[in-house]
């Protein structure tokens, strides 16, 4: 297999599931993870690079900035829950979401650090200071969970957090 060859399978790769983790990148295309940096910064043109908590996640260059937030965090089992969740009730108390999904409000918050951070909910105070959670851009949101399944690594480490969360509630 020639390098052009290899190129091309990386930016398919990239372009059907954009915001590919690179490690998953390396598993689903069986390639030494130096062989995959080297192609990538080849690609600058056709695959664009953004870190978002401690991951650097690959996207075609035509997937907007909020595209690649919203991608980036909704690969998370439990932010995914979350916005689904906003998505069916709409706007909600921290209390309900948490309740609905079984999970500590630490783990809530912790997700809603990152999902208001990265504009794709926001907390809204009434005049008696309680929260409200709220999808930003909710019909953009829901477009793009069809396109985002939270990878194995993702989950796993999603599900051992809730354990841990309750194994310490007990």
């Amino acid at each position: 297999m020639t390098g052009t060859d290899t190129r091309e399978r990386i930016a398919a790769h990239v372009a059907g599931d954009p915001g590919v983790h690179f490690s998953e990148l390396v598993r689903a295309l069986d390639l030494a993870p130096g062989q995959v940096q080297y192609h990538l910064r080849r690609l600058d043109d056709r695959v664009v690079a953004a870190d978002y908590y401690g991951q650097t996640h690959y996207y075609p260059p035509d997937v907007d900035p909020f595209e690649r937030r919203a991608i980036a965090v909704l690969r998370r089992e439990t932010a995914c829950d979350v916005v689904v969740a906003l998505l069916r009730r709409g706007p909600s108390s921290p209390t309900d979401v948490a309740d609905e999904l079984d999970i500590a409000r630490s783990t809530l918050e912790w997700h809603l650090d990152r999902l208001t951070d990265l504009g794709i909910v926001a907390k809204r105070r009434d005049d008696r200071g309680r929260v409200t959670l709220v999808l930003e851009r909710p019909a953009e949101t829901a477009a793009l969970l069809d396109s985002v399944d939270p990878s194995l690594p993702d989950r796993l480490v999603d599900r051992f957090a809730r354990l841990v969360d309750r194994l310490l509630a007990e």
